[in-house]
C-alpha cells in the first residue's frame, strides 16, 4: 500500500495497518455491503465483471501449477488484483488500447482471453500478437518501458482525431522508474487522453512501499505534472470501475477545460508471490496476508452481488463450472501449439543483422542435418 495513511500510520509492511480506514474512493465494505454510491451498472454487467474475475483467479491458480510442473515459465499471479485489471478494462470502450505491465490478467480476461495468451508465459512470442487484435499492447516485462508507449499511442490517436483512450497499467515500483516520469510530464504538457492506474499492491517485489516513495500518496505524484491523481480501493470492482470510468470521460473531452491524463493508484494487494521466481516469506509475515484476506475482491464483490439478487447459488454454479471449462480448453489449446523453433529470431530486429543472419542460417543448417531430436535431452 501507500506508505502513509491519513492518520500518519505507516500501512506498508503490515506494521500499521488500515485499510479499514482508507482515505480513498470505495463503494463496498469489506462484506461487500455498499457504504458509497454504486455506478449504474445492468445485472449483466455486474455478472459479467465477476465472471472474469473468477477466470482471472482460476487461470491463475492454474498457470501457477503447471509453472511448477515444468509446462509454463515464470508467472506473476494476480490473486487479489484481479478487481482493478477486470473493473478497469469494463470502464472502457471496446476501441480504447491497454498496456499493461505483466500482472493485470484480468484486463486481458475482459477483452477475450485468447489461448495464444497462455503461449507468451509458455515461452513462445506469438502469443503477444494475437493481444493486439483486442486493443491490448504486447505485454512488457521490463519495468515502466510500456509507460512512455502508452502515451506515445495516446498522443499519436488525438492526433489523428480518433476518440480513443490508453490505459496504462503499472506497478508502484514502476513509479520510481524515470521512463514513468518522463511520460507522465510529457502526458501532462501535451494533455493527452491516457489514464496510468498505478496497481499498489505494497511490495515491488521485496520492497515496500514506504521505502519506494517519501510521496504521501502514489496519486499525490500526479500533482507536479499537472493532472487530477485519484487514489481507489483497487480490491473493490465498483469503486474502480467508477474511477476509471470518470478518467476516460474526461480523457475524451478534447474540449473542457480539466486536463485530461488522470493517474489513478488502485490499493490492492497480492496474495501469493511476486513471481513463481519468488519467496514472499523471505520478507512478509503471514499475519499481513491473513489481514489482506478480509479484503478478498472475489467472494466481497459475489456477497455483495448475492445481496442485490444478481447473483443466486445456480448463477455461481453455472459460472464456477463455465469457469473451469474455459480455463481447461485454454490450457489444452495451448498446448497443441507446435512452435517453429526458428521464429526466435522473428521478433528481435526488423532487418536481422549480418552476424544475426549467419546464426540463424547455422541453426538451421544444424535441424536439418542433426534432426530436431538432437536438441534434447532426457528428463
Amino acid at each position: 500500500m501507500d506508505g502513509h495513511d491519513e492518520s500518519g500510520g505507516a500501512v506498508g509492511s503490515g506494521s500499521g495497518f488500515a485499510f479499514d480506514a482508507f482515505d480513498g474512493e470505495r463503494v463496498l465494505d469489506a462484506d461487500g455491503r455498499a457504504v458509497g454510491e454504486p455506478p449504474g451498472l445492468d445485472a449483466d454487467t455486474l455478472r459479467g465483471i465477476y465472471r472474469d474475475m473468477r477466470l482471472s483467479r482460476r487461470l491463475d491458480e492454474r498457470l501457477v501449477s503447471l509453472q511448477r510442473q515444468g509446462r509454463v515459465g515464470t508467472y506473476a499471479p494476480i490473486a487479489g488484483q484481479e478487481a482493478a485489471s477486470v473493473a478497469s478494462t469494463y470502464a472502457l470502450a471496446p476501441d480504447d488500447w491497454i498496456a499493461y505491465q505483466y500482472r493485470e490478467h484480468g484486463a486481458v480476461a475482459a477483452r477475450g482471453l485468447p489461448h495464444e495468451y497462455l503461449l507468451y508465459w509458455m515461452g513462445h512470442e506469438v502469443g503477444n500478437a494475437a493481444l493486439v487484435d483486442r486493443n491490448v499492447a504486447p505485454l512488457n516485462i521490463t519495468i515502466a518501458d510500456h509507460v512512455p508507449h502508452a502515451v506515445g499511442l495516446a498522443w499519436a490517436a488525438d492526433l489523428k482525431g480518433d476518440d480513443v483512450v490508453v490505459v496504462c497499467h503499472l506497478g508502484d515500483g514502476a513509479t520510481s522508474e524515470g521512463d514513468f516520469h518522463e511520460a507522465a510530464n510529457f502526458a501532462g504538457v501535451f494533455d493527452v487522453p491516457v489514464v496510468f492506474v498505478v496497481n499498489n499492491n505494497g511490495w515491488a517485489i521485496s520492497t515496500p512501499t514506504e521505502r519506494q516513495t517519501a510521496s504521501r500518496t502514489f496519486a499525490a505524484k500526479a500533482e507536479a505534472y499537472g493532472f487530477p491523481g485519484v487514489r481507489v480501493d483497487g480490491m473493490d470492482p465498483l469503486a474502480t470501475y467508477r474511477v476509471v470510468a470518470d478518467a476516460a470521460a474526461r480523457a475524451r473531452d478534447a474540449d473542457g477545460e480539466a486536463p485530461r491524463p488522470t493517474l489513478v493508484e488502485a490499493v490492492s494487494y497480492r496474495f501469493g508471490a511476486h513471481t513463481t521466481a519468488d519467496d514472499p516469506d523471505a520478507y512478509r509475515e503471514d499475519e499481513e496476508v491473513e489481514r489482506w484476506r478480509a479484503y478478498e475482491p472475489v467472494p466481497r464483490f459475489e456477497a455483495h452481488l448475492r445481496a442485490r439478487g444478481v447473483l443466486t447459488d445456480d448463477a455461481v454454479d453455472r459460472i464456477e463450472a463455465d469457469v473451469e471449462e474455459r480455463v481447461a480448453d485454454l490450457i489444452d489449446a495451448a498446448e497443441a501449439y507446435e512452435p517453429d523453433p526458428e521464429s526466435m529470431f522473428d521478433h528481435a530486429f526488423a532487418e536481422l543483422p549480418p552476424e544475426v543472419e549467419r546464426q540463424r542460417a547455422a541453426f538451421a543448417d544444424l535441424r536439418e542435418r542433426a534432426g530436431d531430436d538432437s536438441f534434447l535431452r532426457e528428463s
